[in-house]
């Protein structure tokens, strides 16, 4: 609705009245602003919708000017999951191989390792037996690279002395020493 409208617009002999056209155009204004909102509302979500899909068509470009296929992408991802496994057998089997040496008692885990087939035990079905077992070897050819069990403590006088009456008090001690002399 336009104002010329209202203020062409007569009643009898007399136009409308300045306050009342103000009025008419305010209320339609609100009528207007109202049914712009209720028609928003459903597409709301439509910037995003198209936001995406250009984003979507921008990938699709990529991986065309790339030249990879679906099946290539999968192959490629299923390289990617076989690498991480090696990678976390690999962890798994140096933690058992750690774990085995410092129960053994080895002094140097990179010597230790160094000398024992490797390979052979990572393929071996049961690696903890098969660990314990190349230890066990080794530690038979090169004892050196164990921990060997420390001797007891020095005891000093311990089957030195072959008198039966010495004395095992002070007291007894210095009537020894003062009756000598």
């Amino acid at each position: 609705m336009k104002r010329e409208f209202l203020q062409n617009l007569r009643v009898g002999e007399q136009s409308l009245s300045k306050e009342v056209i103000d009025a008419i155009m305010e209320e339609n204004g609100r009528d207007i602003n109202a049914a712009k909102a209720a028609a928003v509302k459903p597409y709301a979500g439509f910037d995003d919708i198209v936001a995406e899909n250009e984003r979507l068509k921008t990938e699709q470009a990529q991986m065309q000017a790339d030249g990879k296929t679906a099946q290539q992408w999968k192959e490629e991802f299923e390289k990617a999951v076989s690498e991480h496994q090696k990678q976390l057998d690999g962890m798994a089997f140096q933690n058992v191989l750690d774990g085995a040496i410092v129960a053994s008692g080895g002094r140097n885990a990179k010597a230790i390792s160094a000398l024992l087939d490797l390979d052979a035990l990572r393929n071996s079905e049961n690696r903890q037996e098969a660990v314990e077992k190349a230890l066990q070897a080794l530690r038979a050819e090169e004892g050196y690279l164990f921990g060997a069990q420390t001797p007891p403590p020095y005891a000093r006088g311990t089957g030195t002395s072959n008198k039966e009456n010495t004395p095992t008090d002070l007291a007894g001690v210095l009537r020894e020493k003062f009756e000598r002399k």
